[in-house]
């Protein structure tokens, strides 16, 4: 069992210091205001070509423990069985699996070439757990303010820890509301895993570097970046460390089993950190919302959540009427015993082995279901599992629910809605959001690309 795991099963408050790849070999705590520290190193951050945190784990001590990050942006499934082998190798044990923010190199050929897709943290979870030998951590983002986002991150969280998730690790946020609605989720589906928030001292430089460059995910509000400003006009910038203190310690009252602290690297940082939770120590929970409130000036209980939040909407009825089409269609052609047995018998034929008949077979299909749904031929059709809305539109190509980068319902591109809000909105319609919390959908292998979906279907079902 790793010493993280130990923590977590002798309820011992935990802080996981996060550090970037440039921080190698830097000193670490063993302990903070008494809570036992462990390291967690984090995945591309400042750039696509960052040093592996694998890698970089070789530069601490032995003795710390340490939580290797993995982001799926821009590989394989391949990649990771390869990175479960150099982990297992090594003796690292505790994993923080993320499907990942843009790569800063993304592409997104519009004609469906030179795409570029992300491992999903659910598929990676799935296959981490195959392997055995792991303590996984997964990301969860419960800042979502529009209803079906909020609803496509919490179905994907079923999912995720269906898949094996051992420890959640929430985004960075400074929203109590929601996180105590996280720890509630958990609570009330009886679900055992640990959760952990992730918590920074926020400091206007910072929040000014995260609005400027759009960090995905993480909420700044334009009440936050005045309350901020006027701070650092009064020289009250300590108050950035006072919160986080405070943060921490409703944390610890409302049930984590620890935080996830980042952008506290430094001796000097660290120690006024710890001398103001040891300050606030003894505070009950009411004195810390209290405290919490009037640093942040917090009147009305909306300051700290974006100006259009808790909007909702139903799905067109353009979009209801094209799902009963295509689930009639579905069941008719692909799930009857008669289809499967018609299609099997067809595909079989070595006909389909020559590679003119292949291509038509390709290009039949491509067209037929191209300008309906998106189709770019991945030859797994996984549409049936995501209420016929085709995960190959997604940027990031991520079948079992969204990254944690949406705003508003908006992807982390900028240039259309979620896939998955446009999923949760149309499953809650229809009855049908058992289907996005409960089907794992495999990850496609890059061999199966550029090949027959149906072909494939029929071949690996019998009549």
């Amino acid at each position: 069992m790793s010493q993280l795991a130990s923590h977590f099963k002798h309820n011992q408050f935990c802080i996981l210091l996060e550090y970037l790849s440039s921080a190698k070999g830097i000193a670490v705590p063993m302990s903070l205001a008494e809570f036992p520290c462990a390291i967690t190193l984090a995945d591309r951050v400042h750039a696509d070509s960052d040093l592996p945190p694998l890698e970089c784990a070789k530069t601490f001590p032995s003795s710390v423990e340490k939580i290797i990050h993995y982001s799926g942006k821009g590989r394989d499934i391949t990649d990771f069985e390869t990175f479960l082998k150099l982990t297992q190798a090594s003796g690292q044990r505790n994993l923080l699996l993320l499907t990942g923010d843009k790569l800063k190199g993304h592409t997104n050929g519009q004609d469906g070439t030179n795409r570029t897709r992300y491992l999903e943290s659910v598929n990676a979870v799935m296959a981490a757990k195959c392997y055995g030998g792991f303590h996984i951590g997964v990301a969860f983002n419960p800042f979502k303010y529009a209803e079906a986002e909020r609803d496509a991150q919490y179905l994907k969280l079923h999912k995720k820890i269906k898949a094996g998730a051992d420890f959640i690790v929430t985004q960075l946020g400074y929203d109590m509301e929601a996180l105590k609605q996280a720890k509630a989720f958990l609570n009330r589906h009886r679900y055992p895993q640990n959760i952990l928030a992730c918590v920074m001292p926020l400091s206007l430089a910072r929040a000014n570097f995260m609005v400027k460059h759009k960090i995905a995910g993480i909420v700044i509000t334009p009440h936050m970046l005045r309350v901020l400003a006027q701070e650092e006009q009064d020289g009250r910038t300590e108050n950035a460390y006072k919160r986080c203190a405070i943060q921490i310690l409703m944390c610890k009252y409302l049930g984590f089993a620890g935080v996830h602290l980042s952008a506290c690297h430094k001796p000097e940082e660290q120690k006024l950190l710890e001398k103001y939770i040891e300050q606030y120590r003894h505070y009950g929970l009411q004195e810390l919302e209290a405290l919490w409130n009037a640093l942040w000036q917090v009147e009305t209980k909306k300051e700290l959540v974006p100006q259009l939040a808790y909007y909702s909407r139903q799905p067109s009825s353009s979009q209801l009427i094209k799902y009963q089409q295509l689930h009639f269609m579905h069941k008719a052609l692909f799930e009857s015993k008669i289809a499967k047995g018609v299609g099997h018998f067809i595909f079989k034929a070595s006909l389909w082995e020559n590679t003119p008949a292949a291509k038509a077979l390709l290009k039949t299909e491509f067209i037929s279901k191209q300008g309906v749904v998106g189709c770019e031929s991945c030859g797994q059709c996984r549409l049936g599992d995501t209420l016929y809305i085709c995960p190959e539109t997604c940027p990031k190509g991520l079948a079992n629910g969204p990254c944690g980068g949406t705003t508003l319902d908006r992807c982390e591109f900028g240039d259309r809605e979620c896939i998955h809000s446009v999923k949760a909105r149309l499953a809650k319609a229809v009855g049908q959001t058992d289907v996005l919390k409960e089907k794992l959908i495999p990850t496609v292998p890059i061999e199966v690309r550029g090949t027959s979906s149906w072909k494939n279907w029929y071949l690996a079902t019998e009549a």
